[in-house]
């Protein structure tokens, strides 16, 4: 709708305040005046843009604003470009935003409000939110995150190892401890941003990041009163990683999520004869289609120790160097995923695990519940730094909470 023109009744102060005003505004009012469209030579909008165009002489700029406010009062001042149908404006005003598409999704899915604040919006997928790869499941710096599952479980081995051995001189324990097969397995992990956009500033949507991260996990030999249930092994791993956004697309409906580097350090922190531990740095990446699939890819590189500090020699030919895992989200409830280890090797061990998280109950506005019945079976090398070099099977049964 047009502006009503002004009283002529409208005080003389109108046209210096009008001129002084546009004089402020000009450099916003020239860069708006070579994008506008042409009009006719001589009207409201030519003038306008003769006054704005005065940027370099201040003095000369506001009299010729002040002689174009005082023609406006005179004949009733009207906004230029005002002249414009009715129709015409409202087709402007009534035109809608399109709705921002979230290119790193499928195509077919949109990206609306955020319906959660951070990284919970449930609209981004499994590996945005754990990742925080994008700026809608962003949720900011030092706060604590999940990392691998917080587990307590029981378990159930096809052997257990009594007598820990090593191929260093020294590292190998003098006589058997009694331990039962049957055990109570803890895993503590989690993780905190410590840093972001370190690579991707500017971007409107992706953001990189950098990670510190922290696991423990304990065997507590709880079912051996006559031992007084001591913690047979307890291994420490704290992480530095760095993660790069990706939204390459791959063949068939997949696409590339990240990739980035880390450190790793894993000990059991005990002293001689049990001592273990190793330091590794690492290449990884993740992709996924749709919702339904993940893939995560490790592969990794011992920095070196002398001979007369390596605790356990040789430790990659058994607990591998690399990994592949495969998690399937078979509906809002049920994940099945699959963990394989290798040592890339001539000597062709690794291992295996199998997984089964089914979610329990509900979380906050009815989302799905973070806590899980986890069912999991492990074969192979590695189970535990005390295991590296001990083949066995276990199959465990517990709860865990995931990526709160």
């Amino acid at each position: 709708m047009a502006m009503r023109p002004l009283a002529r009744t409208t005080s003389p102060r109108l046209p210096r305040a009008a001129a002084l005003v546009l004089a402020a505004l000009a450099p916003a009012g020239a860069a708006l005046a070579q994008s506008a469209p042409a009009t006719p030579t001589g009207g409201a909008d030519s003038a306008l843009r003769r006054c704005t165009a005065l940027s370099s002489d201040n003095q000369a700029r506001l009299a010729c604003f002040d002689e174009w406010a005082a023609q406006q009062s005179a004949k009733g001042w009207q906004a230029p470009g005002a002249s414009a149908s009715a129709g015409s404006a409202a087709s402007t005003s009534s035109s809608a935003m399109p709705v921002p598409v979230d290119t790193t999704l499928p195509a077919t899915r949109v990206i609306d409000v955020a319906r959660t604040e951070g990284c919970r919006d449930p609209q981004y997928s499994d590996l945005s939110r754990f990742w925080e790869l994008e700026s809608g499941s962003d949720c900011g710096t030092f706060s604590f995150r999940g990392y691998r599952p917080i587990t307590v479980s029981v378990v159930a081995g096809s052997n257990v190892n009594r007598q820990p051995t090593s191929d260093t001189d020294g590292n190998s324990a003098a006589e058997s401890t009694p331990y039962r097969r049957t055990e109570n397995r803890i895993q503590l992990s989690v993780r905190t941003k410590v840093a972001q956009g370190l690579l991707t500033q500017g971007h409107p949507t992706l953001k990189d990041s950098l990670w510190f991260g922290y696991t423990q996990q304990s065997y507590w030999q709880l079912f051996t009163p006559e031992i007084s249930r001591p913690f047979r092994a307890t291994d420490h791993e704290p992480e530095l990683m760095y993660v790069y956004p990706t939204t390459a697309q791959l063949p068939l409906g997949w696409k590339w999520r990240y990739s980035g580097i880390g450190l790793v350090h894993q000990s059991n922190g005990q002293s001689k004869p049990l001592s273990r531990s190793w330091n590794r740095a690492y290449l990884m990446t993740g992709m996924e289609l749709d919702n339904r699939f993940s893939v995560n890819a490790r592969i990794w590189k011992r920095i070196p120790e002398s001979a007369g500090s390596d605790d356990n020699p040789g430790i990659s030919d058994y607990i591998g160097r690399g990994e592949l895992s495969l998690f399937w989200n078979i509906n809002k409830d049920n994940t099945l995923g699959a963990t394989v280890r290798h040592s890339l090797a001539s000597s062709d061990r690794g291992s295996v695990r199998l997984e089964w998280l089914q979610a329990l109950g509900t979380g906050l506005f009815g989302s799905k519940s973070n806590l899980r019945l986890h069912t999991a079976l492990f074969s192979g090398y590695g189970d535990s730094m005390i295991d590296y070099n001990r083949k066995r099977t276990v199959f465990s049964v517990g709860l865990s909470l995931v990526d709160f």
